[in-house]
């Protein structure tokens, strides 16, 4: 069988490389991009890098029609026809017609992550002369669409179980997969729109989430590497050392570490022995950036891990899926990560968690959005004008009508928030320039608004840079952006300097704050602290309790809006670490609060003219957070 997957992946790799790619010709591995354009002149870019269409064996059952071609035009900006069928199963909408969708603002770029396992299986069925769709089985999962989930579950550990339409996932999986580089590629646009050839890595030992969403520099790839094929992440890294090896650079990207139960994180590799070199080598090479935020919850921390963090308690989603089973917190989280990587780092000498930070969404009908106007519950992205649920979908949706099935978790629509977003500093808008910021962490991510952050770390830098025009390329020339390790300490000491800037969403909320989340190693274990960096409207911090005065809040339960009269349209600020000691390694980022906002749930009951849930917030304080800068005592490297 790895055979046969070997070849089928030479044939399709050799179809698809004689594709066009614009004027340029991908980055191999191992090489450093380079752009004409200086440092100083990247410029900020937003995008999708965890979307699921009809193609997707759990999508499907969800109802979903839409294609990977429809999805990359729907986030480009086009309007599409979104089909009666799937309005009807996720909205309610009683339409015979197809519904006309539109996004409210363009992505940059894009890649559809659909799962590898079962890829397109179910879409056979969207045929009715094809075998699968006349077979018994497949009658009842169209009569049905979810019990297709119990059946592959049922057929999973022995394939010979699974019925006919259903047990060739090699065949099925070669075909979408030439389909997938196709429309990837066909839907690229140098300058414009940059898509990526990826898929997700769907592994869930124990039913803990270790998933990872694949992305490949290049017009062509090879055959997904599947969780059928390994559950490792170990075996996932070999199979893209491979790719590389073959002259295509690829990376990897985790995500949901909070349902992970402890094991995303963990202190040890699969084999249940504690992180080694290799291990640590081999996770750092191909993983250099994880998912922090989508609509499945924020993996940065929760009020257990950070107790002393008023902010932590944003997006909490903290159970296994498809269970009701807590998450261990414990080897879960982002900055619990960032922590155990130092301490991992002193002893092997080599930190696997060295991560940079990208957001997603994770929207399981093709519809890529961000913001709460445009997500009401479930996995489904929508044009608030067109695809608003009514009737039951809306009184499910804010929990106020009984789930069909209370003891499944996914049908709790009311616990889930709004999708995330990339940003990233790259030079031009291709994928060579995407990618190559993607593998510098010069990322941040968001909870779907578009806050635009830049944070740079040195040792030289002062106030009075941020008044010169030029000042960018100053912290490029004597420091480094987010995402890289703080330059060596002079002679003269000193404590590292950090330039942070954040402007607010051009169609958004005002921001409140820009905060340094510092996570450091003392005495063989690791410690952190929040620290507010710059303060809008003048604020100041309790001297005795460290802590902020709100900035208030101006949302109108009645009828969703707000006013940006209080919070600032642009923070920025050179902060000093007031705590330093060169002696001990320290990593820092960013995290950016907007004023408060109505959540998605309270916009829809406005809308819908039903009271606003009581079980969750109203209001929500819309963030970013952006990749890291490490410190490394001089002794230590």
């Amino acid at each position: 069988m790895r055979l046969y997957r070997l070849l089928v992946s030479a044939v399709i790799a050799g179809l698809a490389a004689g594709t066009v790619w614009g004027a340029e010709a991908p980055t191999p591995p191992g090489a450093v991009y380079h752009s004409e354009t200086p440092p100083s002149g990247r410029r900020v870019f937003f995008g999708e890098l965890h979307l699921h269409t009809t193609l997707s064996f759990d999508a499907w059952t969800y109802g979903t029609k839409v294609t990977p071609d429809q999805a990359y035009k729907f986030a480009r900006g086009e309007t599409v026809r979104v089909s009666a069928e799937q309005v009807g199963r996720e909205e309610g909408l009683s339409t015979h017609d197809a519904i006309p969708a539109r996004r409210t603002w363009p992505l940059d770029f894009m890649a559809v992550t659909d799962h590898s396992e079962f890829i397109g299986t179910l879409s056979q069925l969207e045929d009715p002369n094809s075998e699968f769709a006349k077979s018994e089985t497949g009658q009842k999962i169209l009569n049905k669409p979810p019990i297709a989930m119990r059946i592959r579950s049922e057929g999973k550990e022995d394939p010979s179980k699974l019925p006919p339409g259903m047990n060739h996932p090699e065949r099925q999986l070669q075909s979408e997969w030439q389909s997938m580089v196709k429309v990837a590629n066909d839907n690229y646009v140098p300058g414009t729109f940059t898509t990526f050839i990826g898929y997700e890595w769907s592994s869930m030992p124990g039913g803990r989430n270790l998933h990872r969403n694949v992305f490949f520099n290049s017009d062509h790839a090879p055959l997904p590497f599947t969780s059928l094929d390994s559950e490792k992440p170990e075996d996932l890294w070999h199979y893209l050392e491979r790719v590389r090896a073959d002259g295509i650079d690829v990376i990897a990207i985790p995500h949901n570490g909070n349902v992970s139960g402890g094991l995303m994180y963990d202190w040890n590799m699969s084999d249940g022995k504690p992180i080694d070199e290799a291990y640590a080598q081999e996770r750092a090479l191909n993983e250099p950036l994880t998912e922090i935020t989508q609509l499945k919850g924020q993996s940065e921390t929760s009020p257990v891990m950070s107790p002393n963090d008023e902010f932590a308690n944003f997006a909490i989603f903290d159970h296994l899926l498809g269970s009701r089973t807590r998450s261990e917190p414990q080897g879960s989280y982002v900055r619990d990560a960032y922590g155990r990587g130092l301490v991992i780092e002193a002893r092997v000498g080599t930190n696997p968690y060295k991560y940079g930070l990208v957001g997603g969404s994770d929207i399981h009908n093709g519809l890529s959005t961000s913001g709460s106007e445009a997500f009401a519950g479930g996995q489904f992205g929508i044009d608030p004008h067109t695809m608003l649920p009514e009737g039951e979908a809306a009184l499910h949706a804010l929990a106020m009508k009984p789930q069909k099935d209370p003891n499944k978790p996914e049908n709790d629509f009311l616990e889930r928030d709004s999708a995330g977003l990339t940003g990233v500093w790259a030079e031009e808008n291709t994928r060579n320039s995407i990618f190559a910021a993607l593998k510098r962490k010069e990322t941040f991510a968001t909870s779907g608004t578009r806050i635009r952050v830049r944070m740079f770390g040195g040792w030289d830098f002062k106030p009075a840079m941020l008044k010169n025009d030029g000042w960018v390329g100053e912290a490029y020339a004597h420091g480094v952006p987010m995402g890289g390790d703080l330059p060596a300490r002079g002679k003269a000491g000193g404590t590292p300097a950090f330039i942070l800037q954040a402007v607010k969403d051009p169609d958004g909320a005002n921001l409140d704050r820009i905060q340094v989340v510092k996570v450091w190693l003392e005495g063989g274990r690791y410690q952190e602290q929040v620290f507010d960096a710059v303060l809008s409207d003048g604020r100041k911090a309790d001297p005795k309790t460290g802590r902020a005065p709100a900035v208030g809040n101006t949302v109108d339960l009645k009828t969703g809006a707000y006013t940006n009269s209080i919070g600032a349209p642009l923070l920025s600020t050179v902060w000093r670490d007031p705590h330093f000691e060169a002696s001990q390694a320290a990593v820092y980022y960013a995290r950016v609060l907007e004023i408060p906002t109505p959540r998605w749930s309270t916009l829809l009951a406005v809308k819908r003219n039903l009271p606003a849930p009581t079980a969750v917030p109203a209001t929500v304080q819309m963030r970013a957070w952006s990749s890291p800068i490490w410190f490394t005592p001089a002794h230590s490297k």
